[in-house]
Order: C-alpha cells, then sequence, then structure tokens
C-alpha cells in the first residue's frame, strides 16, 4: 500500500527538483516574468492608490501644522524685530547721553541736570517742548536748555515735575551772540517757519558762509560761548544800515529726545535799566 505514494513522493520530487534546476539554470525567467506581470500591476496600481488615498488623507492635518509652525516662526521675528528695535534706541540713548556727557565735560564751569523730552507745543506758530523735570528738581523760569551739540532754548514756565523750554527757533525769541571768527556782535530771532537769522550786524563786518555764531552773554539772558549754529548765508545791501544772515541750528530740534538744563545759570532782567524813548 505505501508503493504509489512512495512513487508519487519520487515523481513530485524530481518535478520539483527539475523546476529548481531550470530556474536556476534561467530557463523560467521568461515565463515567471510573464506569469508574474499581471499579479505585479495589480499591486503597483493598488500601492499607488493607497498611497494617494493616505496623502488626500494626512493633507488637512499637514496643512493645519504648518499653519501652526508658520504662525509661531512669524511670532519670534516678531519679537526678534522689537528686541532690534529696542536694542537700537537703547544703543541712540547711550549715544545721546555720551555726547552729553562730553559737552558737559567741554563746559566744566556749569552745572547741569538731565532732563526727558516728553512733548510738544501743538501749535505750528509757537515753538516749544515740555520736558519730565520742575521745580521739584529746581528749575526755574529762565534757565538755559542745551543739547549735545549746542543751545536749545530755556525755561519759559515750570510746573512741580514739568517745565516747558522755548526753543530758540520761536518766532518770540532774540538772542544777543556773536559771530566768529569777525567778533562782530548782532540778534538772533527766531521765526513762524522754524528758521534762525542773526540781524543788525554791522556793515563793516566780513561775515561769511560758515562762520559760527555763539551766545555773547550780554543781556543777561544766557551765558556766553554757547554755540548756536553756523551761517549759511548773508545778506547785504548799500541802502541798509545792517547786515542780515541765515543761520543753520546746530541741535536738530526734530530728534530732541534728552535735553542738558544749565541749573547754576541766573538770568538777570536789566529791561528795567534800558532807557525808553520818552513821549512826545
Amino acid at each position: 500500500m505505501n508503493s504509489p505514494r512512495t512513487f508519487q513522493t519520487v515523481i513530485l520530487t524530481i518535478i520539483v527538483v527539475g523546476i529548481l534546476a531550470l530556474a536556476l539554470s534561467g530557463y523560467l525567467s521568461t515565463f515567471s516574468r510573464l506569469a508574474l506581470s499581471p499579479f505585479v500591476g495589480v499591486q503597483t496600481w493598488i500601492s499607488t492608490r493607497y498611497l494617494a488615498l493616505q496623502d488626500f488623507i494626512n493633507t488637512p492635518r499637514d496643512v493645519t501644522l504648518l499653519r501652526l509652525q508658520n504662525a509661531e516662526l512669524e511670532a519670534e521675528i516678531a519679537q526678534l524685530q522689537a528686541q532690534i528695535i529696542e536694542l537700537q534706541q537703547q544703543n541712540s540713548e547711550l549715544e545721546v547721553l555720551s555726547a552729553l556727557l562730553d559737552f558737559a565735560r567741554a563746559h566744566p564751569e556749569n552745572e547741569y541736570l538731565s532732563a526727558a523730552v516728553i512733548g510738544r507745543d501743538p501749535s505750528p506758530f509757537l515753538h516749544y517742548v515740555i520736558i519730565n523735570r520742575g521745580s521739584d528738581d529746581g528749575l526755574q523760569r529762565g534757565m538755559p536748555v542745551v543739547s549735545q551739540q549746542g543751545l536749545i532754548g530755556r525755561i519759559a514756565a515750570v510746573t512741580a515735575g514739568a517745565a516747558s523750554v522755548q526753543l530758540i527757533t520761536d518766532p518770540a525769541v532774540a538772542i544777543n551772540v556773536v559771530i566768529q571768527p569777525s567778533e562782530a556782535e548782532a540778534s538772533l530771532e527766531g521765526s513762524i517757519t522754524g528758521e534762525i537769522n542773526v540781524v543788525e550786524i554791522p556793515l563793516d563786518t566780513s561775515v561769511q558762509p560758515g562762520d559760527l555764531v555763539l551766545t555773547s552773554g550780554l543781556g543777561g539772558s544766557y551765558p556766553a560761548n554757547i554755540v548756536v549754529g553756523q551761517i549759511t548765508s548773508v545778506r547785504s545791501r548799500p541802502f541798509d544800515l545792517f547786515q542780515s544772515a541765515s543761520v543753520q541750528p546746530v541741535a536738530d530740534f526734530s530728534q530732541l529726545d534728552i535735553v542738558l538744563v544749565i541749573t547754576n545759570f541766573r538770568p538777570v532782567d536789566i529791561s528795567p535799566l534800558i532807557p525808553t524813548p520818552s513821549a512826545p
């Protein structure tokens, strides 16, 4: 009874060995490709559709994740930009303070109190700024105010914690000045437009663009030898009694942040001593 089974086993073994021998010899490569090609195509199609379906399902989640990451990056960029601006402002303030210190060292005869500009007069006809120091800090009306470049103006009004500074560009300003190197004495005036001019320059005085304008100290309103500006042009006509000149101020009034108040200077009111014309 075992003979048929033994025979079948031998036959199957021979067939398997023969198939393996043919496969190893390369005779079945063409046949295997033809037989498996449909299965490979079906498998490729199924894999492609599966990956596409997977991408379709995962895309909304990926887009949401990308949006969140983009929002986080934009927030970080905004924070870094704010830090850069803050550092630039701090660096600018340090430069101003360093320049103010240099100015104070160059004029050791004066005593100074620093103040921050906290406001401006909104009127186009008045040129005033507000500083954050007042009578509680020892400030008084008439004290000169300077920047790191030169003269700014003087205190016009004081409260306990703040003060109003009349700028030298104000139309009501009149300052006794001296022009260097000619040492000609003249008067500096402001204007509604913010321009400043030197008037009443003697006709026989040689004044050139580039000459410096400094306070003369006459009149008792300002200490002497504070730089005001530089002459840019001179106007002189034969039938005029005096020359006049345009002046470029050394201070940038649009960029006033920190100023110095000269606290040891007390203005002198000499107006009662000036003779007035008698009535006819």
